[in-house]
C-alpha cells in the first residue's frame, strides 16, 4: 500500500498511478544512448559527459547486453565491459511495472517497447531526463510529463 501523502499522482494521459518519488537524479539512459556510447556513434560525447551520474533501468541493461551478444561479443566480455562503466542499474520494481503498463495507452501508437516504457517510468519516478536516440520517446514526452533529450 502506498502512502499517498508522499507520492505523485500522474494523470497523463488518462490512467492514474501513484508511486513514491525518489530524489531527483542524474539522467536515465535508454538502450540506444548506451549503445551509442559503446559503439562511439554520433552523440556518444553527450552520453560520456553524463555517465558518472547516469542510471539505467535493468530492463534496458538486459537489452544492451543482448545487442552486444547479437553483434558477436562474448557474453562474459560484454558483461565485464558494461560493469566497468559503473552505471547505477535500477531494478524494475512493482511501482515501475505499474507505471510502465499504464504508459501503454500513450505509447502504443508510436510503438514504444516495454523497455522504453520502463525507462520512461524510471524517469518519471526519479524526476530525471531521459537520453535517447529514439525520436518516438521525444514525441510522447510532453504527454507523459517527462523530459527527453535526443542526443543526435
Amino acid at each position: 500500500m502506498h502512502d499517498h501523502a508522499s507520492c505523485q499522482t500522474i494523470t497523463k494521459p488518462a490512467p492514474t498511478v501513484c508511486f513514491v518519488l525518489a530524489p531527483p537524479s542524474g539522467p536515465v539512459l535508454d538502450a540506444s544512448a548506451l549503445l551509442c556510447l559503446l559503439f562511439d556513434e554520433p552523440g556518444a560525447d553527450r552520453v560520456e559527459r553524463v555517465l558518472p551520474e547516469a542510471l539505467i533501468s535493468a530492463t534496458y541493461l538486459a537489452e544492451v547486453l543482448s545487442k552486444l551478444v547479437d553483434r558477436g561479443l562474448d557474453g562474459n566480455e560484454a558483461l565485464s565491459d558494461l560493469r566497468e562503466l559503473d552505471l547505477e542499474v535500477v531494478a524494475f520494481d512493482q511501482a515501475q511495472a505499474e507505471a510502465a503498463g499504464l504508459l501503454r495507452s500513450a505509447t502504443r501508437e508510436p510503438g514504444l517497447s516495454l523497455g522504453a516504457r520502463a525507462c520512461l517510468a524510471l524517469a518519471q519516478q526519479r524526476r530525471a531526463p531521459t537520453l535517447t536516440t529514439d525520436r518516438r520517446q521525444a514525441d510522447v514526452a510532453s504527454v507523459i510529463g517527462v523530459t527527453v533529450e535526443l542526443i543526435r
